[in-house]
């Protein structure tokens, strides 16, 4: 494979549960694994609404782009699996809220169940010019 992979960690989003990396950086394209609401400090929200998981999924992504030098204008394509089509709604005016005026191509994909009883899941693919 051409090219340097950099495995991409920050603190301030939940740790990888699994084995795998929060994001991988490879020739400019952030690939970003599946953010479920767990806090940065581990702690599970799958009892809290829908309006909170997802606030708590979309800063995870938020804080993985800052750690790979990246921010919100970079997003390419976000995935977003929710437990419930009925969410979509809900899910639109919050990412509305963190992305403004950007709009990355996006999939919004209903599923029966997420791990743990979550009700979201993000992933996404970022890039910029600036990044190598």
């Amino acid at each position: 494979m051409a090219g340097e992979i950099e495995l991409i960690h920050t603190t301030q989003a939940a740790a990888a549960g699994g084995h795998y990396a929060q994001a991988v950086l490879h020739q400019g394209v952030l690939y970003v694994s599946g953010q479920l609401p767990v806090r940065a400090d581990g702690n599970h929200s799958v009892d809290q609404p829908f309006e909170v998981q997802a606030a708590i999924a979309l800063d995870n992504l938020m804080a993985i782009l800052d750690a790979a030098g990246q921010s919100p204008s970079d997003l390419l394509k976000v995935t977003v699996y929710v437990a419930g089509i009925e969410h979509w709604p809900a899910f639109d005016r919050i990412y509305a809220r963190y992305l403004g005026e950007h709009r990355p191509a996006r999939a919004v994909v209903p599923v029966p169940a997420l791990h743990h009883g979550y009700l979201i899941e993000i992933e996404a693919l970022a890039g910029s010019e600036g990044t190598s």
